[in-house]
């Protein structure tokens, strides 16, 4: 057989391709389930430049790689739950790793994962570089992205939840009850969860005929002390709002404790609703009202998606989102009636 350069791996084969290098290795050990289009390109390929098998694959290590961008309160502990039950079930091991807030992994992580070759790595409200996706590939080490900071490309596979949906739910709850002084404290900007909350909380509004003013947003960062600051801003305003909209439960918390410091009582003068529904926020005082994102249920499935790429199969569908759920306890009623 003559070629035109030097034999070339399965990765660089599924990079000149277009596909990926699990549907190259299909090819290259005859398997069937892949379309005589994609098929009879890897194959010319093979033919012009000849292929070379790695000389000592490794076999990957029985564990899934779960990194988070911080180990902080109840959102971990809902997610590590859902990716074990998962893993047990294929006596697969999960390590964790902690970002420290970083929204990007860096080198050192990046160095750590390929030295112990997981069966593959699961991304928490975080993101990789380009060319850590790559490196990622190149060693045929799969990635899911576990609500994901920003959108994710089409080639990356994702979960999420109905986090538009939920934003307008907790307005309209709020709505519904009378209130139309009705305040948000945001995510980051750069979350995209936290970018669909803020937008369902503008479209329930519109939809009611309420005015967005933009006094009543308050930008937050999903941390308890975050709310806090936010709440004590939005609650000393001279037309001050009735209920509030935390885009998360942690702020929500901080919510409370600016309204207690106030001298303001939950919900008689202000109303509150959070979102995530961490098991903590019903043993708050009040119980919180708050939108339910099923952690749980979104760790496990991205967790079967990983194994499904593990195995070299394909995904019926690289984004899978869930279902958001408005849980009502008793930190939302309607608003006080006028003073005087």
């Amino acid at each position: 057989m003559t070629t035109e350069s030097s034999p070339l791996t399965i990765a660089q084969l599924a990079e000149l391709a277009g596909v990926s290098t699990a549907t190259v290795s299909k090819v290259v050990n005859g398997r069937s389930e892949v379309s005589s289009e994609t098929r009879a390109a890897v194959e010319e390929l093979i033919r012009r430049h000849g292929y070379r098998r790695q000389r000592r694959r490794s076999t990957p290590t029985a564990l899934v790689e779960l990194v988070f961008h911080a180990l902080e309160g109840d959102y971990p502990v809902e997610i590590t739950k859902g990716v074990a039950e998962v893993a047990r079930k294929h006596e697969l091991m999960v390590g964790v790793s902690d970002l420290h807030r970083d929204l990007s992994a860096g080198d050192a992580w990046l160095e750590g994962v390929l030295r112990r070759r997981p069966s593959g790595v699961i991304a928490v409200f975080s993101g990789l570089t380009e060319a850590q996706h790559l490196q990622l590939a190149r060693r045929e080490i799969p990635l899911v992205l576990l609500d994901p900071a920003d959108a994710p490309g089409r080639s990356i596979p994702s979960v999420g939840a109905g986090n538009w949906n939920g934003g307008l739910t907790a307005t309209r709850h709020l709505l519904e009850l009378g209130h139309r002084r009705i305040a948000i404290i945001t995510g980051p900007d750069s979350a995209l969860s936290s970018r669909a909350r803020l937008d369902g909380y503008r479209t329930a509004l519109d939809m009611a005929g309420v005015p967005v003013d933009p006094e009543l947003i308050g930008r937050g960062d999903f941390l308890i002390e975050g709310g806090l600051a936010e709440a004590h801003r939005l609650l000393r305003l001279p037309d001050r709002p009735t209920a509030i909209f935390a885009t998360n439960d942690g702020q929500a918390i901080g919510i409370y404790h600016a309204a207690h410091q106030l001298g303001l009582r939950v919900p008689d003068d202000l109303s509150v609703i959070g979102f995530d529904d961490l098991p903590s926020v019903r043993w708050a005082i009040p119980p919180l009202t708050t939108i339910r994102q099923p952690l749980s249920e979104m760790a496990a499935a991205a967790t079967s998606m990983l194994l499904t790429l593990a195995n070299g199969e394909p995904l019926p569908q690289s984004r899978v989102e869930l279902a958001t759920e408005l849980v009502v306890r008793e930190s939302t009623a309607p608003p006080p009636p006028p003073a005087g």
